[in-house]
């Protein structure tokens, strides 16, 4: 006669399994994150103003230009590159952005020719690294000068008041009732991101490239292309970036992206990228820059002076970058 029990089934093993692999996937991400609301709370206790749901608000709006240029360079570093010339390329394309609407263009024809410069500039970084075969550090770093110095020259040093009254849409609008414009950009490219680089071929090969390049181009992924598609994402991602902070502020400053390049490569160490490549996601991309948003916003919110802000900047780098030694060591 045959038993007539049925095994019993776990109801909430899958998607317990599925929790364990999620945490286990983003556990930088997710200390991160409980740092970040650690940061808030303390400064909260200070001058409880900064949790308040207007500076809440502000921070996210402030950090959105950090976030989309972080990950553009998130993509970089994960091949094992760099690029410093996001900072210039957020400078030049604001401003080509801002003489275009003062000599008439409409909005979508100046943002184009904004979007424009970061293209250019991204094609030719990853040209002189994949092709000429130039180190990235030197590329970058000469590109930051050129794109800097045109910044200057195209409205001679002075800055561009925006004068297009419903510009600001870009940025605060709302496409999709009660989410403003800025959280949308950047919601979409923190899933479309983070998606290709885990689900995606061409995503993989971005670590594939970066753990090892001459391994990648023996097992047949095209290491040169991938990492030209890299560096002009950059670009572009950079001069949107640009475009939405002008689209903020309404003006357009040619020392705007001074100091972004290094909050930039700050938020994606902070995130858990590594400077040797291989390694990083999107999620901490994001957090990282949040992180250094909320810093900022803190300091100025205690009185501390604004002085201070990139001695803190390079000390969260030095961290992120030793830890990162640390753990890879004990590996």
């Amino acid at each position: 006669m045959k038993s007539t029990i049925q095994p019993v089934v776990d109801a909430q093993g899958p998607s317990r399994d599925a929790w364990r692999r999620l945490v286990s996937t983003y556990r930088t991400e997710i200390a991160i994150a409980i740092a970040i609301v650690v940061i808030e709370l303390a400064v909260g206790l200070f001058v409880p103003a900064a949790l308040s749901q207007g500076n809440l608000s502000n921070v996210a709006q402030a950090s959105a230009p950090l976030v989309i240029m972080a990950f553009g360079v998130l993509l970089v570093i994960i091949t094992g590159g760099i690029d410093l010339s996001v900072g210039s390329v957020f400078s030049l394309s604001g401003m080509i952005t801002g003489v275009a609407m003062t000599h008439g263009y409409g909005a979508v024809t100046s943002s184009v020719a904004g979007l424009l410069v970061g293209l250019v500039f991204g094609g030719i970084n990853g040209a002189l690294v994949t092709v000429v075969g130039l180190a990235p550090f030197v590329t970058t770093l000469s590109t930051y000068a050129i794109a800097g110095s045109l910044a200057f020259i195209v409205s001679d040093g002075h800055s561009l008041t925006i004068n297009d009254p419903n510009y600001w849409m870009l940025n605060a609008g709302m496409l999709i009732p009660g989410i403003p414009n800025y959280v949308l950009w950047c919601g979409l490219m923190l899933v479309g991101i983070e998606y290709c680089l885990r689900k995606v071929v061409a995503g993989r090969w971005l670590y594939a490239i970066g753990s090892s390049s001459s391994s990648a181009r023996v097992i047949g992924i095209p290491a040169h292309r991938v990492r030209f598609g890299a560096y002009v994402l950059s670009g572009l991602f950079a001069s949107f970036a640009s475009i939405v902070s002008v689209s903020y502020i309404s003006n357009a400053e040619a020392t705007a992206g001074s100091s972004l390049m290094l909050q930039a490569i700050a938020a994606v160490v902070i995130g858990g990228a590594s400077l040797f490549g291989g390694t990083g996601s999107a999620v901490g991309a994001l957090l990282g820059a949040l992180m250094i948003t909320i810093i900022q916003n803190g300091a100025n919110l205690i009185g501390v002076n604004s002085f201070w802000q990139g001695t803190v900047t390079g000390v969260v780098i030095l961290i992120a970058v030793l830890l990162d030694r640390v753990t890879k060591a004990r590996r």
